[in-house]
């Protein structure tokens, strides 16, 4: 992570065997004067977890990767070290492939982050986010103290599930609830291109995908492809059901006929080979989800925006205009909502993003040379700014784990609850106001600080 000479470099990289490690890191750095950085699984999308631009440290968890699954209680104490695919094979192999644990499609991402920044993933339609299904957690404060659930109270329990763990204090470990999955659910695929009628099927896509039968989750990826005459754009129409072929197609025809999905397109397996599918690792034995190795070193910008008004096809042509313009366009990742992420409060968990909400785009731009990096952020920025009038307002939301430095930044310890909102309600919406003034109790000197965290409130909003 360090290989550039302008990379920021910690004074020291602190890699903890007990949760007394961590403790003494946290007394020591306050002690000094350093800032912390705390690693789980490397994917923060701009670095805030290891690099700063003031003296700091690091606390790299990759030591904290114990996973206890209880299949008697469905509960699994998971250490925050541990990657979502080593969570992923250990629940599959201790329930012989009947549970599992609602989280993320990229199995190299470390739990104690993409659990505290809510955790989207193909499961949430069914089950909800990854954050919704925890039930107990350590923590260690900015003194030093070891604290659970009971001990933390419940204003600090809730801000942590969801709200960016890191703004409080470490996360050690989860307690997750596991869900019950079927022995066989089928994974489907479908490709089409504008000439062969993309820009109507994503539009009717918009229409009912939120509204499917919840054990239905399909996703969409939108591309520029091809070279030069012959380039388009590409809609992927990727899908996971909890269930058999048999039963999938029928409710397709319902909700869904004119995408024409047969047999041919789909796949059953289980629903832990599932996950590799959907991960781009189809063909590999399931052991590759305890691999840590990130499969890419490419560069990459991230942004994020949530749909509450379907785009008319009118709209959609003209969106993809802008992305063929240029040779270069970043991809759109759609999540649909809807099913269980309707009927959890706005307030539940720091993650408001619910009911009134039909998707989730992920605006995703990989490049190789680094000396490319300006072009490839404005081509990003370009198609941001395009999508403007037709994403949601007031704020114009994004989601914390596709964090974005352009939405704004703390620029010093001592940024205000009011300077903090312009990036932060875009996130949170109104549970920002309360998050800040958790943080104002348990962090009051806002130790834990870095470009996006949470500031202590003080005084009125």
């Amino acid at each position: 992570m360090f290989i550039s000479s302008t990379t920021p470099k910690p004074q020291f990289i602190v890699t903890p065997l007990t949760e007394s490690h961590i403790q003494a890191a946290v007394i020591c750095s306050k002690r000094y004067g350093f800032l912390i950085r705390v690693r789980s699984g490397g994917h923060d999308y701009e670095g805030l977890s290891y690099i700063s631009h003031k003296a700091f440290i690091i606390i790299d968890l990759v030591k904290f990767q114990e996973i206890n699954v209880n299949i008697a209680d469905k509960t699994a104490w998971v250490q925050a070290g541990a990657t979502v695919g080593q969570v992923y094979y250990r629940i599959a192999e201790q329930s012989n492939n009947t549970h599992a644990f609602p989280s993320g499609v990229c199995p190299t991402m470390g739990v104690g982050g993409h659990i505290g920044g809510g955790g989207l993933g193909f499961l949430m339609r069914k089950y909800g986010l990854a954050a919704d299904n925890v039930v107990d957690a350590y923590f260690i404060d900015v003194k030093g103290r070891i604290l659970n659930r009971k001990s933390m109270g419940e204003d600090l329990f809730w801000a942590i599930r969801g709200g960016g763990g890191a703004s409080f204090g470490v996360i050690v470990a989860w307690k997750i609830n596991l869900v019950p999955v079927p022995a066989v659910v089928t994974v489907c695929n479908i490709p089409k291109t504008l000439e062969q009628g993309a820009t109507s099927l994503f539009h009717i896509w918009q229409n009912v995908a939120h509204k499917f039968d919840r054990n239905i989750f399909m996703r969409t990826i939108v591309q520029a492809v091809g070279a030069q005459k012959r380039r388009t754009i590409e809609v992927a129409f990727q899908s996971v059901f909890l269930g058999t072929i048999k039963e999938l197609l029928p409710l397709m025809k319902i909700s869904f006929p004119e995408l024409g999905l047969g047999v041919k397109d789909c796949n059953e397996m289980s629903w832990v080979n599932s996950t590799l599918s959907v991960a781009g690792l189809t063909g590999n034995p399931v052991e590759i989800l305890l691999n840590r190795s990130q499969r890419t070193k490419n560069y990459f910008k991230g942004k994020s925006d949530f749909v509450q008004n379907v785009i008319s096809e009118t709209d959609l042509e003209s969106i993809w205009k802008v992305m063929l313009a240029q040779d270069i366009s970043p991809m759109m990742i759609d999540e649909p909502l809807g099913g269980r992420m309707d009927e959890i409060l706005e307030s539940s968990i720091p993650f408001p993003h619910r009911v009134g909400n039909l998707y989730n785009i992920q605006y995703f731009m990989p490049w190789q040379n680094g000396s490319a990096t300006t072009r490839y952020l404005e081509a990003t920025k370009r198609l941001y700014n395009y999508m403007t009038p037709y994403v949601s307002k007031s704020p114009r939301a994004s989601y914390v784990n596709y964090k974005d430095l352009d939405l704004g930044i703390n620029h010093d310890v001592n940024t205000t609850y009011l300077e903090a909102r312009v990036w932060g309600e875009k996130y949170f919406k109104g549970n920002f106001l309360r998050l800040a003034t958790v943080k104002s109790k348990v962090d009051p000197e806002n130790f834990f600080w870095n470009e996006q965290s949470i500031p202590p409130f003080h005084g009125r909003a």
